[in-house]
């Protein structure tokens, strides 16, 4: 069986061999009635289906495909406008999801999106130095490009599940976006999934402004 090496190679869909439990932990996400301890203390507060939504909203939060695709039929001039990239700490609640423990740090990738230079997304994402010397490495190469065609036009890749979640001012992923685009909103939408390539966890956080839903 060859077994895949980067980001953009093509070779035969290489079947990812997560045990059994770490899968198991991802799609009880969220649920209290759970007694699996990593999962009620690290990922309580992320739904697996968000509540009731304007249709404006929700017709954003919940299509499972490509967001870069979507957005760029959108709009006349869709950019990535790259914010932080590089080793730092990941919050609490991601760390079980990529496979960090303790004090490890972890490489993080921080953009906006714009549709006709105004930005309508915050894309956040996570995962470890291993994932990123091996199956993710040309990540750091991406610059100003989607990592979303990357993420959907490779067969190799595996998404999970999504997750939402209704950010408030004290959540860090607020708190990260404010340091960039102060914000007048009480609360913002976010959903997140891991991509998986080769064994390794990738997690991608979308975080959607309120200047989305007119499009």
């Amino acid at each position: 069986m060859q077994r895949a090496t980067g980001l953009y190679n093509r070779s035969p869909i290489t079947t990812w061999h997560a045990t059994r439990s770490r899968r198991q932990l991802w799609h009880n996400a969220g649920f209290p009635q759970q007694r699996l301890h990593t999962v009620s203390d690290t990922q309580r507060g992320w739904l697996s289906r968000p509540p009731a939504l304007p249709r404006s909203l929700r017709r954003w939060l919940c299509d499972r495909g490509s967001l870069t695709r979507r957005l760029k039929a959108r709009c006349a001039r869709f950019s990535v406008t790259p914010l932080t990239t590089g080793l730092a700490r990941a919050n609490f609640d991601e760390m079980v999801l990529v496979g960090l423990s303790g004090r490890q740090l972890a490489y993080v990738r921080d953009v906006t999106l714009r549709c006709d230079d105004q930005v309508v997304v915050f894309a956040h994402s996570v995962l470890t130095r291993k994932s990123l010397r091996s199956a993710w490495n040309g990540i750091t190469r991406l610059g100003s490009r989607p990592l979303g065609e990357a993420l959907f036009n490779n067969p190799r890749i595996r998404r999970q599940a999504l997750a939402y979640r209704k950010l408030r001012p004290h959540h860090p992923l607020f708190r990260r976006i404010n340091l960039h685009l102060p914000q007048t909103e009480r609360c913002l939408w976010a959903r997140r999934s891991v991509f998986c390539l080769a064994g390794h966890p990738l997690l991608v956080t979308e975080v959607f402004l309120p200047s989305i839903t007119p499009l």
